[in-house]
């Protein structure tokens, strides 16, 4: 027997019961498209600011302009160099501080605004451990130690140190910056050679007195010594790395002439605001290593005095840190303090 009997549920598909399903699917494929909460965005969308904490035309901003150029055309957006200068780089990194951490504001800054500062100005109106994290080293800055005296040669640091001790005080060595107080601070403490401070307020300055005899020994960047040291006006009595460098060939570093571990430079690094997506600190972080990397990049930071060097975050904060802990250590013992 044939059954006639249907299923209640099994009911004629309708038109509008048509187009109600195909509106369902097509919300639904709607829904795939949207970005999903907590998607990440596509970063950089738009221009970066880099904050240089030093006026216009000085070695940290050169620097920071050679690297946004290349780092620009990676990045496929402006790089803006933002000059904020005042107070040691105290204004600048203040302002950088309370950017917000959204990948398009970071800090060009220095031995001076991420190690030094806190120790040196009693209100920096930052924390430099707390504000920043480390994206990427951009390179060192070594020191020398220059003469014009005709009794104390090329690569002469024990010779220095001999003079120094015969004479305790005598021998006077000017001193263009705070990051030359530091090195010569420790240098003093770690030869164990009485030398005397004469502060300067620039390189011009000390370096033309040094070169007419008015004082018989200055500390400047090699960036600032190098063409009298080129052109014979001034002989280098060591370099304040812990090795030579290629920038002063045939130089011998402190360390190297018998004052063992001596190993004070300047530097320059980029931090990102606290809060910044740590997946945009690693992506600026590698563009900056492909531009390090690149010959060209490296031989025009070389010509200014600035030594390449690659770091991870993780390894730049690392370093940051045992910088600040040496570079406090040193302006304590000595007493440096700017108001």
């Amino acid at each position: 027997m044939t059954n006639q009997t249907k299923d209640a549920s099994m009911k004629p598909v309708t038109d509008s019961g048509r187009r109600a399903a195909m509106a369902a699917m097509l919300g639904a494929a709607a829904l795939c498209l949207l970005p999903q909460a907590g998607a990440a965005q596509a970063w950089p969308e738009k221009p970066i600011r880099i904050i240089v904490p030093y006026a216009a035309g000085q070695g940290a901003d050169l620097l920071a302009r050679l690297v946004s150029q290349e780092l620009g055309k990676r990045l496929n957006q402006p790089i803006v160099i933002e000059n904020r200068a005042g107070a040691g780089g105290n204004i600048g990194s203040a302002a950088a501080a309370r950017a917000a951490g959204d990948g398009y504001t970071f800090l060009f800054g220095t031995n001076a605004t991420n190690a030094a500062n806190e120790f040196l100005y009693s209100t920096p109106g930052y924390d430099a451990a707390a504000d920043f994290s480390g994206v990427a080293m951009i390179g060192l800055l070594p020191m020398v130690i220059c003469t014009s005296d005709t009794d104390l040669p090329a690569n002469s640091v024990p010779a220095l140190i001999e003079r120094a001790r015969a004479k305790p005080n005598a021998l006077n060595v000017g001193l263009p910056s705070t990051t030359a107080q530091v090195v010569f601070a420790e240098f003093v403490k770690s030869a164990q050679a009485p030398l005397f401070a004469v502060k300067y307020k620039a390189s011009g300055q000390s370096l033309t007195d040094t070169m007419g005899g008015q004082i018989p020994l200055v500390i400047d960047t090699v960036t600032a010594a190098r063409p009298y040291i080129t052109s014979g006006k001034l002989r280098a009595v060591g370099i304040t790395s812990l090795k030579a460098s290629d920038m002063l060939p045939g130089v011998k570093s402190v360390a190297e002439q018998g004052v063992p571990g001596f190993d004070v430079v300047a530097w320059d690094a980029l931090f990102a605001p606290r809060g910044t997506p740590p997946r945009i600190v690693h992506e600026m972080s590698e563009h900056i290593r492909q531009v390090l990397e690149q010959p060209e990049t490296r031989r025009k930071m070389l010509d200014i005095g600035v030594e390449p060097l690659v770091m991870q975050p993780a390894q730049l904060d690392a370093f940051v840190k045992d910088e600040r802990q040496k570079w406090g250590a040193i302006i304590k013992a000595a007493g440096i303090r700017i108001e």
